[in-house]
């Protein structure tokens, strides 16, 4: 898997995590998916993403 891929599949993980929290546990969770929303805007511009850099540590190519 190519760190690309895994950054969608943690950012698509996360969103669906944060739904499923907002309407299981607290309607605050909804601040997870807005988080991960800006993160994939802002990486987009900078090219900066912190999940791209873990998953690199984690030996992703």
């Amino acid at each position: 898997m190519t760190v690309d891929n895994g950054v969608r599949v943690v950012a698509g993980s996360m969103l669906l995590l944060s739904l499923a929290l907002t309407h299981w546990v607290h309607p605050g969770f909804v601040w997870l998916s807005v988080l991960v929303g800006i993160n994939l805007i802002q990486s987009a511009f900078t090219g900066f993403c912190p999940a791209a850099r873990l998953l690199t540590r984690l030996g992703l190519k």
